[in-house]
């Protein structure tokens, strides 16, 4: 006898496909890293909710801004 029903194996793989689509459809929201539209929301962010790496990140892209962009 098998431990899981047909039903519970499609359930199971239904739910992780519906996880998978809930974080690709969020991770499309943000900004890319280093545009415009980050530079503008970092600036609203609070300094202390930063991670090194935004921080880095900020700094060579909004602060430092280099003009091959251009």
């Amino acid at each position: 006898m098998t431990k899981y029903s047909n039903y519970e194996k499609n359930m199971k793989i239904v739910k992780i496909a519906v996880i998978m689509a809930t974080f690709g459809l969020l991770s499309a929201c943000a900004p890319e890293v280093g545009s415009e539209a980050w530079c503008e929301d970092m600036k609203e962010k609070p300094k202390g909710d930063w991670t090194a790496n935004e921080l880095k990140e900020y700094t060579t892209s909004c602060v430092f801004k280099s003009g091959d962009d251009e």
